[in-house]
């Protein structure tokens, strides 16, 4: 019988067939809507008072809510304080603002009040003209679903709000964020595996150092961004605990007891996340901490992904006039005015959105400060931040992949010319023959313009201690054992 209900509910096409517009109304008396949409009086003088740019409060925010609105129906329907066939009707529109079928219906600015209360009664007011209309009751009549005492039951925007930013960040870090990230560290590994024994100079302050491996280098960056991920993820866990049912001040009235810990476990169940009840409410309402993490780990993340776009900016700079090491994937044309100029356009496009990911973590911590008394009102900024961090960093991951690194290549010829150039590889003599007669000879070398090996024999050093002992392999260690791959007969590679 409830799944015939069910299958009823979802036959009612969505839309409302009217044009114009029809009053709504609300504790600040009527106002005119546009027909067209379901949202009510407090969505539209949302509109009217805070068109401010053109910042829209994120989509994500609306479908994580979707998730909080049908679990606390579906919780308050087991309960017994609300009606089963009314909690059907808003969890079957929930359904629909979850799968993002009624995205048209969220217009309002990021730049609202701060605890998100417009945006918690734009949704409680299409969930409950949609649910109304599921059973077929006029939009604009609160019946049978009225947008507070039903949809918005047990709970208040201080609760619910913070509740759907938790969700929303996880959803976007979890399934977008993380994934590309992942795929970029297999890529970059990928190449350490494969260069792990190619010999190439070292640099410390944009100088010349002693020689590592092309695999070593990339599996530093392989390790910086495997250690940002996990304490990204450890910041995420911080998110598992949920304000709802603390209600306005983290007392939990109007809510009965228990509500936080069952609609948390209800949450659970629908997004599959480990969702809890936060233990403390008044600090889950008055505080952002969590959200400032999950930014901060963010913002690491950023760090380390400029890092290695600068590097390899660097590395690929040239071709006649740079290093030119790295020969990045031609992708596009890189001037309108030099014919055949290519650029590192993937490397520069991260480095932009790592740019911005910083600014946007300084206003998130910054609003994290900002929180007086029993509530933190700076939450509509930080959602949006956090989820265009988020976003970005995603996007910017697998495109880096996708066009630069798996396309990248080796100049074998420059990495070998510098190899067989540097100076530095007298460190290599230091034990053997002195610091102060090493040095003599890299002066020796630099100053006359002759290779290391001549000024070495020079300065008295036998043509067979330094063949010897000035061996570019030997002074990179054991990269295989470094990068954990299996030994094999390593052979010179330069």
């Amino acid at each position: 019988m409830a799944s015939a209900r069910n299958e009823q509910l979802r036959s009612v096409p969505i839309g409302t067939g009217a044009t114009g517009t029809r009053v709504e109304s609300d504790s600040m008396g009527p106002i005119e809507v546009p027909a067209a949409h379901y949202w009510g009086a407090q969505t539209q003088r949302s509109l009217i008072h805070f068109s401010i740019g053109e910042d829209h409060m994120p989509k994500a925010v609306y479908h994580a809510y979707g998730y909080v609105k049908k679990a606390a129906a579906l919780v308050n329907a087991q309960s017994g304080r609300l009606g089963h066939e009314l909690a059907q009707a808003i969890a079957a529109a929930a359904d629909e603002v979850i799968a993002g079928k009624l995205d048209s219906e969220f217009p309002l600015y990021v730049w609202q009040t701060g605890s998100g209360t417009q945006s918690n009664m734009n949704v409680n007011e299409v969930l409950g003209n949609r649910a109304s209309q599921l059973l077929g009751g006029s939009l604009g009549s609160k019946r049978p679903v009225h947008p507070n005492d039903h949809v918005n039951m047990g709970q208040s925007s201080n609760d619910s709000f913070p509740t759907a930013m938790h969700i929303a960040t996880l959803l976007a870090i979890r399934e977008h964020t993380l994934p590309r990230l992942d795929e970029l560290i297999d890529s970059i590994w990928s190449k350490a595996a494969e260069w792990v024994d190619v010999v190439k100079i070292g640099r410390t302050h944009l100088q010349d150092a002693v020689p590592l491996t092309v695999g070593q280098e990339w599996s530093g960056w392989t390790t910086q961004l495997r250690d940002a991920r996990g304490r990204l993820e450890q910041a995420l866990e911080s998110l598992h605990e949920l304000a709802a049912g603390g209600t306005a001040v983290g007392t939990g009235l109007n809510a009965p007891e228990g509500f936080g810990a069952e609609i948390a476990a209800k949450l659970a169940e629908l997004t599959g996340l480990p969702l809890k009840t936060a233990p403390n409410k008044f600090a889950a309402q008055g505080s952002l901490d969590a959200m400032v993490a999950v930014s901060a780990g963010l913002r690491g993340l950023a760090v380390t992904l400029m890092k290695i776009a600068n590097d390899m900016r660097w590395l690929a700079s040239g071709p006649r006039a740079g290093l030119h090491e790295l020969k990045l994937p031609a992708n596009e044309p890189g001037s309108s005015i030099m014919p055949g100029k290519v650029n590192p356009t993937q490397q520069e496009a991260m480095v932009m959105v790592c740019l911005q990911v910083l600014g946007e973590d300084s206003i998130v911590a910054s609003a994290g400060a900002q929180g007086n008394f029993e509530l933190n009102a700076m939450r509509p900024v930080v959602i949006n931040n956090v989820l265009h961090c988020a976003r970005i960093l995603g996007d910017a991951s697998e495109k880096l992949r996708r066009y630069s690194i798996e396309g990248t290549e080796l100049d074998r010829e420059a990495v070998d010319e510098y190899v067989g150039r540097s100076l530095m590889l007298v460190t290599a003599l230091s034990p053997h023959i002195g610091y102060d007669r090493a040095s003599a000879i890299a002066h020796k070398a630099d100053d006359e313009g002759s290779t290391l090996r001549e000024a070495a024999l020079a300065l008295g050093v036998s043509a067979a201690d330094f063949d010897r002992i000035v061996d570019p392999m030997r002074m990179v260690g054991d990269p295989r054992r470094d990068l954990g791959l299996t030994q094999a007969k390593r052979g010179r590679t330069r």
